[in-house]
C-alpha cells in the first residue's frame, strides 16, 4: 500500500492502490473486447484546469486502450467565442455517431448529472442490478424489496447499473479502507457508519449522499444553506410504533436536519468535502479522533494537521463505465433468449 506514515499522525493514502485493482480490471476487459470503446470529451471552456483534466483522461485512456477523442469548441478554441459555446451540437453529434460508446463534458455549465434518465432513476430509488433490454423501453423499473442480497454479483439475465464515476471512486475508497463491512449483507455494509459529505452538488455531492445512504450509512448533506440527513433507517419516535413502520425504507428518505456543521463532524466517522474554493477549509478541531477524511476537491478542503486523523484521496474510474455501457448496448441489441 502506498502511503505516508508519521509517528502521532494518520495515514496519507494514496489513490493508485486503489485505482490499479480497477485499471487491470478494465484491461483485461478489453483484451477480449471485439471493439475498442470510444469516448468523446467534450472541451468548451477557457478553464486551464479543465484542459488539464482532458489531457489527463486522454492519457489515461490511451494507457488502457480506450479510444478517446476530444472534441474542442467554444472558449476552449477562441476568447472571441462564449463559455459552452457548441457544447449541444457536439453532444448532438457524437450522440449520432453509433461508434461512440460515452460522452463526457469536461466542464459542467451546469450543475447536472448527465447519466442516462434510467440510470439516474436506478440510482436515487436504489435499485442495482438491470436488464439491458430495459434501457429500450420507457417503462421505469420495479421498485427493490427490502430483502438482502447474497452479494454484488448481479442475478443470471441482469447487469449492474451504471454509477456515476467520482461518487463510485469515493466509496470504493471506503471499501479500501474497511469502513465497508464485508460481513455484513450487499447493500447495507455501511450500516452503522455516520458521514459528512460538504457540498450537495448534482454531479458528486447528492448522488453520493444517496449511494452512502442506501449502503445503510447515516449520511449528513451540507450545502451552503442547508444540512440534510439522508438514510434508510425509519424514524422511530415512540414504542407504540408498529413493528411494520420500523421495517428498513427499500431506499433511502431524506429529511432537515438541524444540527450544525461542526456537532455533524463531531460524530461522523467520514467526511467527504468537495468544495471547489481556496479558501474552503474544514476545521480540524471539528473532527472526530480517527475519522476518514476524503479530499474529493480540485483544493485542499483540510488544513495542514489534518493528518491528525485518517486522510484518503480518491481517482475517477471513468473508462470503467464507459466500457461496461459499450456492454451493456451490445447486450440490449442481442436477441432475446
Amino acid at each position: 500500500m502506498a502511503s505516508t506514515t508519521t509517528e502521532g499522525k494518520g495515514l496519507l493514502l494514496k489513490a493508485d492502490p486503489i485505482a490499479t485493482t480497477f485499471r487491470d480490471e478494465v484491461k483485461a476487459s478489453l483484451a477480449v473486447c471485439p471493439r475498442l470503446p470510444k469516448l468523446v470529451g467534450i472541451l468548451a471552456t477557457s478553464s486551464a484546469p479543465s484542459r488539464s483534466y482532458a489531457e489527463f483522461t486522454k492519457k489515461q485512456c490511451a494507457e488502457l486502450g480506450v479510444n478517446f477523442v476530444l472534441k474542442v469548441t467554444g472558449a476552449a478554441v477562441s476568447t472571441d467565442l462564449g463559455e459552452g459555446e457548441g457544447v449541444e451540437e457536439a453532444i448532438i453529434e457524437a450522440n449520432e455517431d453509433e461508434s461512440v460508446d460515452g460522452i463526457m463534458i469536461v466542464s459542467p455549465f451546469k450543475d447536472v448529472e448527465g447519466l442516462h434518465v434510467k440510470f439516474h432513476y436506478n440510482l436515487y430509488h436504489n435499485i442495482r442490478f438491470i436488464k439491458p433490454s430495459s434501457l429500450l423501453s420507457s417503462v421505469s423499473p420495479s421498485p427493490p424489496t427490502l430483502t438482502a442480497l447474497e452479494s454484488d454479483q448481479p442475478p443470471a439475465g441482469t447487469v449492474k447499473s451504471i454509477i456515476p464515476c467520482t461518487p463510485l471512486a469515493i466509496v470504493k475508497c471506503l471499501e479500501y479502507v474497511r469502513v465497508y463491512n464485508t460481513i455484513l449483507p450487499y447493500g447495507d455494509r455501511a450500516y452503522g457508519k455516520i458521514i459528512t459529505v460538504i457540498n450537495r452538488s448534482e454531479v458528486v455531492g447528492r448522488p453520493l449522499a444517496a449511494l452512502l445512504s442506501n449502503d445503510g450509512a447515516r449520511v449528513f448533506s451540507v450545502d451552503i444553506d442547508s444540512i440534510q440527513e439522508y438514510t434508510k433507517r425509519p424514524r422511530v419516535n415512540g414504542s407504540t410504533e408498529s413493528e411494520a413502520t420500523r421495517r428498513y425504507h427499500p431506499r433511502h428518505v431524506v429529511r432537515p436536519s438541524n444540527l450544525t456543521l461542526q456537532e455533524c463532524l463531531a460524530q461522523s466517522d467520514v467526511v467527504v468535502s468537495a468544495v471547489p474554493s481556496v479558501a474552503y477549509k474544514v476545521k480540524t478541531e471539528w473532527l472526530k479522533d480517527g475519522c476518514v477524511c476524503l479530499n474529493v476537491a480540485s483544493e485542499k478542503n483540510f488544513e495542514k494537521d489534518v493528518r491528525e486523523k485518517l486522510l484518503a484521496t480518491t481517482d475517477i474510474p471513468a473508462p470503467h463505465d464507459r466500457l461496461r455501457l459499450q456492454q451493456y448496448t451490445q447486450a440490449s441489441a442481442a436477441p432475446s433468449q
